[in-house]
């Protein structure tokens, strides 16, 4: 069972607006594009999809809504109707911001092994009066030289890190813009198209484990 971080070991995000205009309708096209990339690469199977309502000069609402999408595409044509179809009674002119998709993506092990695990990457997709972003993040070690207690483990980086470089490379590509690697947390940083090798004492890299993971 893989720890999971509270915070993003790693983020990389995609400024679209040159490429996309604002709204519901370019966020949807634009989560087909991104997850067809990521289910070719075992790294994220769209299951559902969650968000919150905002309302104009007033927000973020306390209301969260999510919907299970199955077998669906994201690039379903139907799918902002399904979405708008969720829009809370009590306030009819709310609109979606920013939306999150989960799913469950492939880890593989030192010895090859193959391994489900849900939320192994977030795709956080947002549109809002400052302009359409789009951001990937990871939370797991598998993706780093180290694991989170500081211990190298080469053979799951190599199996797992040129998967998540290949998958960033092509949705450079896809998107038609270069994404910028998210802020350093406690538990790693985006470097390029991976994690930043950690800084090692007596063979050893930092331990996280001091701090709450999952």
């Amino acid at each position: 069972m893989l720890m999971r971080a509270p915070e993003e070991s790693g983020s990389w995000t995609w400024d679209l607006d040159e490429v996309a205009a604002p709204g519901l309708e370019s966020l949807h096209v634009i989560a087909g594009r991104m997850s067809a990339v990521l289910l070719a690469h075992d790294l994220l199977a769209p299951a559902s999809l969650e968000w919150d309502w905002s309302l104009a000069g007033k927000g973020i609402l306390n209301v969260t809504s999510r919907l299970n999408i199955g077998a669906r595409p994201l690039g379903d044509p139907a799918l902002p109707d399904r979405l708008h179809a969720c829009r809370p009674t009590g306030n009819p002119q709310a609109d979606i911001g920013g939306v999150l998709v989960l799913g469950s993506g492939a880890w593989i092990d030192a010895n090859g092994a193959r391994h489900e695990e849900y939320r192994l990457v977030e795709l956080l997709l947002t549109s809002n009066e400052l302009g359409i972003w789009d951001e990937l993040s990871v939370f797991h070690d598998v993706w780093a030289e180290c694991d989170f207690r500081g211990v190298p483990q080469p053979l799951i980086h190599a199996n797992n890190a040129p998967r998540l470089a290949a998958a960033l490379q092509e949705l450079e590509q896809v998107l038609g813009v270069a994404a910028e690697p998210g802020e350093p947390t406690y538990y790693g940083r985006a470097e390029g198209y991976g994690l930043g090798a950690p800084d090692l004492i007596d063979g050893l890299g930092p331990d996280v484990t001091d701090a709450a993971l999952g």
